[in-house]
């Protein structure tokens, strides 16, 4: 079958013409200092900040996962693109702290405000995260792609999944390791316009084929359009107990999403992500001044809450097409003999629409933005990889290397990164859903990271034992839970002896035992740091709230205006009304 035209081909050779030629632009100003290369001589200004973390976030969990969850539970994981409030806190909390301290990487924070050793803890837990979601996830999402839309092709034995995720990496690779940060921004900034306006040509012609959005929540049912019913099991509605009807264990809800996990576990998962992680905060370190990065955040705050509109909502109206009949060819690859989705082949919802909906020339500009999504996540992370492992480790065994080989060592590290993503491919493909796998790593790893960062800034006694001790007690947890749910990810046939402590282990919803390390890594963190002795003042003036000075305030009172304010009230304004919305 072949799904692209002539014309949809000349679209996208546009697109791979545009992209080379501006990261072509980019390379051939220099990049042979560190500043350049991992930051892009911090100069950037606030719409490439927030249009380069818009699409450094907005990558294959969301073409593949995102929309794949919209095909099989609705609205439901709406909650995590409704954090958008997160780059506020981003932007009017953390920001300031990161600016004034000049750093490279999130790790060499935490060197600030605690110790050296707190530096290459969390650059090590940094690294294996994104080998385990952003690189392997980013490559599995875009073998996806090409498997639907260009299922006849095949290579040297390699079919279309596999050549479409070694195509990705090839060209993504190629301009992040030779342009640096700087390739990346300008890249994304182009790639985000690309991919909303592809994605809201899916959602108009999916809309236009169903019979309109009357018909999509005709045929959905309300249950698909409310935020809150998916993750409530029938006879639980308005309680709190955490129990399932069917089971003497009393751990977990039906489904994977229970609402008391998302209500407490999702927003911890999301301010460690947009407010702590290196793959997002990096672009605004690359601001030109406190004032870009913070508008930058609040640009990309109103871009993140387009994912609902434009990811979600096709991937229902994706099931509405297939669950009608009127769309024979989604019928038969999304539902079973019995009328229900295939939760396998829901991840191949948003591709499948662009494959079937849109007319030739239109689908060649929307697989243009898919590309740009999926080429845009992993170049983020490639060169957020590449500045952990280059900053944070050889630098610091190397201290007098030199500008030269900081830039070629951080180019080894993305090779590297890539190998070690491609490796771990298998398990994502047993997983339960691709933002299922997603959600759930970040949610046994993002506990302790948020615990340093967020209680470091906010209380000064905190000292440095109590942050190892809280990072080394949340990662050893986190590993421990991955390493239980692997092998049932990867073998189709394995299954731990129900009762039994792995299982039970196993079996806990990813969200509560995201909240378990969390509390844990608190407490550890809070008892450790005070039966110890408190850090000296001069070490952590102005990484505190407790010890800024007064020209630190007046810094930050010049850096934003009265505009800024508003405009963060209307993300808050926009945030509510989709809730209220969602919710009826």
């Amino acid at each position: 079958m072949t799904v692209l035209s002539t014309l949809d081909w000349v679209f996208i050779l546009a697109y791979f013409s545009l992209i080379l030629g501006i990261a072509w632009w980019v390379i051939k100003q220099k990049n042979e200092t560190s500043d350049e290369y991992f930051l892009a001589g911090r100069n950037l200004g606030w719409f490439v900040v927030g249009a380069s973390i818009f699409a450094s976030n907005i990558g294959s969990e969301h073409l593949v996962g995102l929309a794949g969850s919209g095909a099989t539970d609705g609205v439901a994981l709406a909650h995590y693109e409704l954090h958008a409030w997160c780059l506020l806190v981003l932007g009017w909390v953390m920001a300031p702290f990161y600016m004034r301290s000049q750093v490279f990487t999130m790790p060499e924070f935490l060197e600030r405000r605690f110790s050296p050793t707190a530096r290459w803890v969390l650059s090590l837990i940094s690294l294996v995260a994104y080998v385990l979601t952003k690189v392997a996830v980013g490559i599995f999402a875009g073998g996806i792609v090409f498997g639907v839309l260009m299922p006849e092709v095949n290579f040297m034995g390699l079919n279309s999944f596999w050549l479409g995720s070694i195509l990705v990496i090839l060209l993504t690779g190629a301009y992040t390791v030779l342009g640096g940060l700087r390739a990346v921004a300008y890249t994304e900034a182009i790639q985000t316009v690309v991919l909303i306006f592809g994605s809201i040509l899916v959602t108009w012609y999916g809309l236009d084929a169903l019979g309109g959005w009357s018909e999509l929540k005709r045929i959905a049912g309300s249950d698909m359009f409310n935020l809150w019913k998916p993750l409530v099991p029938e006879g639980l509605e308005g309680t709190w107990a955490p129990i399932k009807n069917d089971t003497t264990m009393a751990w977990y809800f039906n489904g994977n999403y229970p609402w008391l996990g998302m209500l407490f576990c999702a927003p911890i998962i999301g301010l460690w992500y947009w407010c702590t992680d290196q793959y997002i905060v990096q672009r605004t370190l690359a601001a030109a001044n406190l004032t870009e990065a913070r508008r930058g955040t609040i640009a990309a705050a109103f871009l993140k809450l387009l994912p609902v509109f434009i990811f979600i909502i096709p991937g229902m109206i994706c099931f509405a097409l297939a669950a009608s009949g009127k769309m024979e060819s989604l019928s038969d690859a999304l539902l079973d003999s019995d009328g229900q989705v295939i939760t396998a082949n829901a991840q191949q919802a948003f591709p499948l629409l662009v494959a079937t909906i849109l007319p030739s020339g239109i689908r060649g500009l929307v697989v243009a933005g898919l590309l740009a999504a999926l080429m845009s996540s992993l170049a983020g992370v490639f060169n957020a990889s590449s500045t952990l492992f280059t900053m944070d480790f050889y630098s610091k065994f190397r201290p007098n290397a030199s500008e030269k080989s900081l830039v070629r060592i951080g180019r080894i590290a993305t090779v590297v990164m890539v190998i070690i993503g491609l490796l771990w491919i298998p398990v994502i493909q047993g997983s339960r859903g691709l933002y299922d796998y997603l959600q759930s790593v970040q949610g046994y790893l993002a506990p302790p990271i948020f615990v340093v960062f967020f209680f470091g800034v906010f209380n000064k006694k905190l000292n440095a034992k109590g942050c190892l001790a809280a990072l080394g007690v949340g990662f050893a947890m986190g590993i421990f839970r991955l390493a239980i749910d692997t092998p049932v990810a990867l073998y189709e046939d394995f299954s731990y002896t129900e009762g039994s402590f792995f299982w039970i282990i196993n079996s806990i919803f990813f969200q509560y035992y995201s909240l378990i390390i969390l509390i844990v890594c608190a407490i550890t963190m809070i008892a450790v740091s005070y039966a110890t002795e408190a850090p000296a003042y001069e070490k952590i003036k102005g990484l505190t709230f407790a010890t800024l000075t007064a020209e630190d305030k007046a810094e930050n009172r010049a850096s934003y205006t009265k505009a800024d304010v508003i405009w963060s009230g209307v993300v808050i304004l926009l945030i509510i009304a989709a809730y209220l919305y969602f919710s009826g």
